[in-house]
């Protein structure tokens, strides 16, 4: 697109230069004002037919004949570079791109996913689920390819540069994923992202423990190796079996028959404000029950007392099936 672009500019900075031309021209030969100079060139280049503005001399006359051809070559040369621009698709790729640019201007509190290979894929589909908005960050054609399918927002570069993830809208986001497959990359990207969004929830892919530390230092909220979880995971299938199928039924997704939820207690109605979690009544209610509770100072409580004082900045997390949810969200 950018030679495209190189050249188109090229052209119509050649069709100016001839234009200039043609007014100074006229303005010489003629001794002309620049109105009835502007006005010659025009006709002469677009050869409309109009009338002159007065009888040519033979000067003028030569020198309309060396401004047609010149002209003649130029809306040549200008006329292919377009047409080039236009079959090549370069011209509809820049709209869809305007297109979608407009869309992430509009959105706000959404999640940006920085790469789109294993795990950025799972990380996509999981907050499809939830029905959040999305912006995606990649640069390898083929999976360009299923994002277009999918009919997912998405940026074409690299997400290690700033102005891509402006371009993401960053600076309006929530969230950011990066699940890039170096973790030197995954380190810029957070570092770029805190930089740009000092309240961005941040959750960073590592490959080796020693990353660990440098990414939350560089601003991650979360790192997770995906490496180290499913040798964990395999090894405690062994160890104990019926405690991890578990906890893998007890999902986040609503399809499953069991469920947690995260309340943050800021959302529920004013009344329940500084009051206790027995004064939810979440159990008569809906159901459902308060297994964990995260204190303002990120501290996770579990199996909360029932006399615990719902405060600001602290979230509850309770557990119910598909229905008993879906009541909790209808209640609050």
């Amino acid at each position: 697109m950018n030679v495209f672009q190189s050249k188109l500019y090229r052209a119509l900075l050649l069709l100016m230069f001839v234009l200039a031309i043609g007014v100074f021209g006229y303005m010489y030969f003629s001794d002309d004002t620049f109105i009835n100079a502007l006005y010659m060139t025009v006709i002469t280049i677009t050869t409309v037919g109009f009338g002159e503005v007065h009888p040519l001399s033979q000067e003028e006359r030569l020198f309309t004949i060396f401004l047609i051809l010149m002209s003649v070559t130029t809306l040549g040369y200008v006329a292919s570079i377009i047409t080039q621009y236009i079959a090549s698709g370069e011209l509809l790729k820049k709209l869809k791109f305007k297109k979608v640019q407009k869309k992430i201007e509009k959105l706000s509190q959404h999640s940006i996913v920085c790469g789109y290979g294993r795990n950025g894929k799972q990380a996509v589909a999981k907050l499809k689920k939830f029905n959040k908005a999305i912006v995606i960050i990649e640069n390898n054609e083929d999976r360009i390819l299923e994002l277009e399918e999918g009919n997912l927002i998405y940026i074409k570069g690299d997400a290690t540069s700033d102005e891509i993830l402006i371009k993401a809208g960053i600076q309006n986001a929530a969230n950011l994923i990066t699940a890039l497959p170096s973790d030197a990359d995954n380190l810029y990207v957070v570092l770029s992202a805190r930089q740009l969004n000092k309240e961005l929830t941040i959750v960073s892919r590592a490959s080796n423990d020693s990353s660990d530390n440098k990414l939350r230092i560089a601003g991650a909220n979360n790192v997770i190796m995906p490496d180290k979880l499913g040798g964990d995971h395999m090894a405690s299938l062994l160890v104990t079996p019926d405690i991890v199928e578990f906890v893998d039924m007890l999902s986040v997704d609503s399809d499953n028959s069991m469920n947690l939820e995260e309340i943050v207690v800021e959302e529920l109605p004013k009344e329940f404000l500084a009051k206790s979690i027995r004064d939810l009544d979440l159990r008569h209610k809906t159901g459902c029950t308060v297994i964990g509770f995260k204190t303002p100072d990120n501290h996770y409580v579990v199996n909360p007392d029932a006399d615990t004082r719902l405060i600001p900045n602290s979230k509850l997390i309770v557990l119910g099936n598909a229905e008993q949810i879906r009541k909790l969200n209808k209640l609050f």
